[in-house]
């Protein structure tokens, strides 16, 4: 855990490092003598996004909240481990969409909701969908959901400054000798754009791993969510693309991301070595001391993901100790 909050400073480090180079280059080829108009249009965006964040989530997801009549196990295990996370019982949901998924949003730990998809309540068996909700309540204690949106609005921010200068740049040739500094700067921030961007995914896929060490503090069992990582992949390789592309946007806020199932499966089929379908201790156990073989386009795909790679991923739950 000291490895991964040591990435997380650094990282954090590294990305104000980049937007105040960004920032300051910019005021200075505008003849800007402070930071404040950046400041109010990115605590404007933040303001936005803190505000509106969660019924975006809710109309993309077709969300349905759900009491404990409706779904008496689902409140029972997430009641259990709220009180184990010390944070108040968030709010539960059913989420009207085919993908096997569970997540996690809202403003902070008071307004934290978690939701499922119809697909997973059948899939996971209970000690496996008791170990994906406690990584969920886990993003929730952890303020994950925040952090990584604050966080988010940085490329953003960058990226809208990028189009405006390129944009303008392009006319502003033809008028005056202004032109050239703005395609310049238009260039840079498009630069700073896409390494903020690297930033922000390599930040969620620290806090993936933060997660899943949360909820085997939580009293869950390693292989009860490398069990549950290993059918999610499956259930999601089985769904039609149509299906996929509709949570595209949101993937992030799920527990694997579904659109890199397909490619998954493989390096995740030699886990289940009795191919029962899951993955149990002494399976699990196998893949603690094991070298792992990862190619250039493994490592790739997981810096271009808000996930880690899979196989990665279980392997750091076999270190794990309840």
């Amino acid at each position: 855990m000291f490895y991964l909050k040591m990435r997380m400073y650094l990282l954090l480090a590294a990305m104000f490092a980049v937007v105040y180079a960004a920032v300051s280059m910019i005021s200075y080829n505008m003849g800007v003598q402070n930071f404040y108009f950046y400041a109010a249009i990115a605590g404007f965006f933040m303001l936005l996004q803190y505000l509106i964040g969660p019924k975006i989530v809710e109309w993309s997801m077709r969300v349905k909240y759900v009491d404990a009549t409706e779904q008496p196990k689902l409140h029972r295990i997430i009641e259990e481990l709220s009180q184990k996370a010390g944070i108040p019982k968030p709010k539960i949901g059913i989420a009207q969409i085919q993908i096997p998924n569970a997540f996690a949003f809202g403003r902070g730990i008071s307004d934290g909701r978690i939701c499922v998809t119809q697909g997973i309540m059948q899939l996971l068996d209970e000690n496996e969908l008791r170990a994906v909700l406690g990584h969920e309540i886990s993003h929730l204690k952890n303020r994950d959901v925040l952090t990584i949106t604050l966080l988010s609005v940085i490329p953003m921010i960058m990226y809208r400054i990028a189009w405006h200068f390129l944009f303008f740049g392009r006319y502003g040739r033809r008028k005056d000798s202004r032109g050239q500094n703005t395609v310049l700067i238009g260039l840079a921030a498009f630069v700073f754009y896409f390494i903020t961007n690297l930033l922000v995914l390599y930040a969620s896929r620290i806090r993936e791993y933060f997660a899943d060490r949360g909820s085997v503090s939580l009293g869950n069992r390693p292989e009860w969510l490398a069990s549950a990582l290993y059918k999610l992949v499956y259930g999601s390789a089985r769904i039609d693309k149509e299906a996929l592309k509709e949570a595209e946007g949101l993937k992030a806020f799920f527990v694997n991301d579904p659109s890199r199932a397909l490619n998954e499966i493989k390096e995740l089929s030699h886990l289940d070595l009795d191919r029962s379908g899951t993955i149990d201790a002494a399976e699990l156990s196998t893949l603690q001391n094991k070298k792992l073989s990862l190619g250039f386009t493994d490592h790739l795909m997981e810096i271009l993901s808000t996930h880690p790679n899979m196989l990665k991923r279980i392997k750091q739950l076999s270190s794990f100790k309840e």
